[in-house]
């Protein structure tokens, strides 16, 4: 007998191929035992007319502890995860202290045993102090399980430095994800360069700060045989560079976000609203669709929300000095689903292909990301149909700078299962 069965959804599963079909999902000790009709339990989850899916990862997620608990804990930050129907996440580890040396991530290591409620994968930084002249000591931190390395918030711009963090990782067998940013360029910018910064009279920040950056590292990773993913993509002109990069067969992969797919520069309008101020900032139509047209021919591959929460007083503050960020984790469904799924641009199961397989293929977990028996039990259900409109009661999340506020989504996550359990609703 199965622990329980969940029964009768419409399943969607990019590996096996399952595209809607009402099946039923047995569990036991946290994994996934059967699949199939009619399966037989002493306990039932009822989701007939919901959608079944792989849990989510978001690859890209801030959760600010230690540091700045006043915008995120890796509690508040985890539930907020779960309410998105993510089952796992990398925490990024431009903390304070930052995560660079082993004292330090195993310390985090050791809060999130105890207070996370979804899977973290914890990254740890690639330079020391994120100053991007060190190397941080990543053979010591691979021995204490750490295996994604970043400096995530800032680029590592210096060329040599790469080179020998690219030829480290592969030496180690660990991954870099790499915020590709060429900051004599973009230093001071504060919105997309062109029409717009003109038009509000503010910095701009060009195309190229990012384009230039994803080119170097592409070359790096192809001179030095090493696998890289670049975070965040936001301009067409570096789609053009990853898809040459990806026909000459370099190991490249990257994530494009909600908001880049979403919204554009002429979203933020005359009362310059902060929580749309995001880095790389919104950009323009062209580069919209171009971001659209690389999800569709598989040049991205990940959906991540570069999750990045901050205090209602910082976001107060006049368009030049607020943080850049926005949340994003409880909307990475969502958003999507709404304004890609159900309008046509891509179908569900490339979705989840999105959001679930491709990203567990890249940070390397075999047994998530798919609905299959022997997998874990991380499950997301979600109802396709209810409509709400997005306002800052909807979050739990310690901050409510949303890029999304005000706008109506499609849908609502109505259970998250984590290693069988299920985390939300919260008990």
């Amino acid at each position: 007998m199965e622990d329980f069965v969940i029964k009768g959804g419409r399943v969607f599963c990019y590996k096996n191929n399952i595209n809607g079909e009402e099946l039923d999902i047995a569990i036991s000790c946290g994994k996934i035992t059967k699949i199939g009709h009619n399966l037989s339990a002493e306990k039932y989850l009822d989701v007939r007319g919901l959608y079944v899916l792989p849990g989510l990862i978001d690859l890209h997620v801030h959760l600010r502890e230690p540091g700045n608990e006043n915008k995120e804990t890796i509690d508040s930050g985890t539930k907020a995860g779960a309410k998105g129907g993510v089952t796992t996440l990398v925490a990024m580890a431009n903390t304070n202290p930052k995560i660079d040396s082993p004292e330090v991530y195993f310390d985090v290591i050791s809060r999130i045993s105890k207070k996370a409620v979804v899977n973290v994968i914890q990254s740890a930084n690639s330079t020391k102090g994120m100053e991007g002249k060190e190397l941080t000591e990543m053979g010591l931190l691979k021995s204490i399980g750490c295996y994604v390395f970043t400096d995530d918030g800032k680029s590592v711009s210096d060329p040599r430095i790469m080179h020998r963090i690219l030829t480290y990782a592969k030496n180690f067998e660990v991954l870099v994800f790499e915020h590709p940013e060429e900051p004599t360029l973009s230093e001071g910018g504060v919105i997309n360069q062109g029409k717009k910064s003109l038009e509000l009279g503010l910095q701009g920040i060009p195309n190229c700060s990012e384009s230039i950056a994803v080119a170097k590292n592409i070359l790096l990773a192809q001179e030095t045989n090493s696998y890289i993913h670049l975070q965040h993509i936001s301009t067409k002109e570096s789609i053009e560079l990853i898809r040459w990069a990806k026909r000459k067969g370099i190991r490249i992969t990257c994530e494009v976000t909600p908001h880049h797919l979403i919204l554009t520069e002429d979203s933020i309008t005359s009362h310059l609203d902060t929580n749309k101020k995001v880095n790389p900032p919104l950009r323009t139509e062209a580069d919209r669709l171009a971001l659209i047209e690389a999800i569709k021919d598989g040049t991205i591959d990940a959906i991540a929300s570069d999750h990045s929460p901050h205090t209602q007083f910082e976001k107060s503050l006049t368009f030049q000095e607020a943080p850049f960020g926005t949340t994003g984790i409880e909307t990475l469904l969502l958003v999507p689903y709404t304004y890609l799924v159900t309008k046509g641009t891509i179908s569900m199961l490339e979705l989840v292909k999105l959001l679930s397989y491709n990203p567990s293929r890249i940070i390397k977990l075999e047994n998530k990301g798919h609905i299959s028996v022997g997998s874990n039990a991380d499950i997301t259900i979600f109802d396709p149909t209810p409509k709400k409109i997005i306002t800052e009661d909807f979050f739990v999340s310690k901050s409510k700078n949303s890029c999304f506020l005000g706008m109506e989504v499609i849908g609502e996550i109505k259970y998250t299962i984590v290693g069988g359990k299920i985390v939300y609703p919260f008990s």
